[in-house]
């Protein structure tokens, strides 16, 4: 048996300079993956043309979705290990390298492996972000900063596919990537002195590398099916049929690892808790959902109401702004209610009411009221976005803390991915008509499909969002309320770090 170590405590409490120091270097961080996953988007056949390869574009973004999802508990875990300002600069150092080699790259197929490094590091990025701001606030004081969260992932999506139309268009698909590494470089200096002050609450212990093999082999499996199925090949396809039988396989074999191993990746206690199971439940469904229907909107725009691109885009403003006012409610709430749920609960209900409407009435609102609707449903999802975080961090130990926010993370990017299938199935099913046949090319589903059926689909697309609404409303209402701890004093003072655990034994 090993002596424990102890645990390392920082001489004192960090300033208020130093933590806003702290938040805008991780705030820069979370910019440059949630920058990268919309910027991207407009500049795909621009890419596709450049390298004459068109048939292979789905693999920019597949290989970058893979990768980052299935490393994401990776990177939870090794902060609780090893601390946090270490993973974090491997995050951005694998981040930025794999954006020289995208810009450089001179093929779609390294394009693609350059893509997979780059989300190697964009998966830790906006994880261990939050889970650092865990770290330097207490619950009440994190409720605060949420809102500057939720404007990084609005800024991104506005900003993303005017930046990457524009630098594709005017300069060259290159700098897409090429202006990632001058952003890498800001949050590695914002980041890197002040970090050191971090306190550390790990313990003395090992990765699962077999149970991470299974859960990076049983989440790619399943990506890989939601992406392919009903774009690249039928869902009744040989391909789509194994990998998703190899994910069933391979995720009941990551469950009897993580039930029976030693020290697990994801710690069984954390897996059970109330709070931590409801409040991803929460955030799956609500963010999902908010992630299909910001991919699916823009087409009901242009394809039903006759909208422009550009038109379309700025139509879509009041769904993502939505987001970060129902953030800065909640987390309003979060600092002076007792009772937190009761704001997103509430809005949660409108939210779905909302969409309700939406899907009975979509053709017959007017154009100002269906704008409304989508402010009022995206502020009740944008309410469960700090909550949930907060609330699972809020309930776990210190040294807990990386992996049950990343592992929130990670779940909500696989639920993310089934619900954007499932909207895509639904359109593009049913711009087929019920024939069989799938329609793959968007362009033409805009341009050339016929207004009155895809208005007809996008009911079915409203109502799967209504579906998605309600679990999340159902699992917010059954999530524990928990009175929120002051845990910064105790961690910054190193009166959490004083308290020496026993060492696991390995086998």
């Amino acid at each position: 048996m090993n002596a424990p170590q102890p645990a390392f405590a920082p001489p004192g409490r960090l300033t208020d300079l130093q933590i806003r120091s702290i938040v805008v270097g991780l705030m820069t961080a979370m910019f440059l993956a949630a920058l990268d996953q919309t910027i991207v988007a407009t500049a795909l056949p621009t890419i596709g043309l450049a390298l004459g390869d068109a048939g292979n574009l789905p693999w920019i973004v597949t290989a970058y979705l893979l990768a980052s999802t299935a490393v994401t508990p990776l990177y939870g875990k090794l902060s609780d290990i090893h601390g946090r300002r270490i993973m974090l600069l491997i995050a951005i150092a694998f981040f930025s390298l794999g954006s020289l080699f995208c810009a450089l790259a001179p093929t779609m197929g390294l394009l693609a492996l350059a893509r997979g490094l780059q989300g190697i590091g964009g998966g830790g990025l906006i994880a261990l972000s939050q889970t650092i701001i865990g770290d330097i606030m207490s619950p009440k004081e994190r409720a605060r900063y949420q809102v500057y969260i939720a404007s990084v992932f609005v800024a991104s999506s506005l900003a993303g596919p005017i930046l990457g139309g524009f630098l594709s268009q005017h300069l060259s698909w290159h700098w897409i990537f090429w202006i990632n590494l001058p952003l890498g470089l800001v949050a590695l200096g914002l980041t890197n002195g002040v970090l050191k002050l971090l306190p550390r609450h790990e313990r003395r212990h090992r990765l699962d590398w077999p149970g991470a093999a299974l859960m990076v082999l049983a989440s790619s499996s399943l990506l890989l099916a939601l992406s392919w199925g009903g774009v690249r090949y039928p869902w009744g396809s040989g391909i789509v049929a194994g990998l998703l039988v190899a994910a069933a396989v391979l995720g009941a074999a990551f469950a009897v690892r993580l039930a029976t191993a030693a020290e697990p990746l994801i710690p069984t206690r954390v897996l059970k808790d109330q709070v931590v199971t409801t409040a991803t439940i929460a955030a799956c469904f609500a963010m999902g959902t908010f992630i299909g229907l910001s991919i699916y909107v823009p087409i009901f725009f242009e394809g039903v109401l006759g909208f422009t691109a550009s038109q379309s885009g700025l139509a879509l403003v009041p769904l993502m702004v939505g987001t970060v006012t129902g953030a800065t409610l909640s987390g309003r709430s979060m600092l002076y209610f007792r009772h937190y749920k009761r704001v997103p609960v509430i809005m949660m209900g409108v939210s779905l009411a909302c969409c309700t409407v939406l899907a009975v009435f979509e053709m017959q609102l007017p154009f100002w009221l269906v704008e409304v609707m989508l402010a009022l449903l995206s502020i009740g999802i944008g309410t469960i976005l700090p909550l949930s975080t907060i609330a699972i961090q809020n309930t776990v130990e210190f040294h807990e803390l990386g992996i049950a926010t990343a592992a929130m993370n990670f779940f909500r990017s696989l639920g993310g991915a089934l619900i954007v299938a499932a909207f895509g199935t639904i359109v593009l099913g049913g711009a087929a008509g019920g024939g069989g046949v799938v329609a793959h090319d968007m362009e033409s589903l805009i341009r050339g499909g016929d207004p009155v059926a895809l208005a007809a689909t996008f009911r079915w697309v409203f109502t799967a969002a209504c579906l998605g609404l309600m679990l999340a409303w159902f699992a917010l209402g059954a999530m524990e309320e928990r009175p929120l701890r002051d845990r910064r004093a105790e961690a910054l003072d190193g009166a959490v770090g004083a308290e020496v655990p026993s060492p696991l034994v390995m086998e």
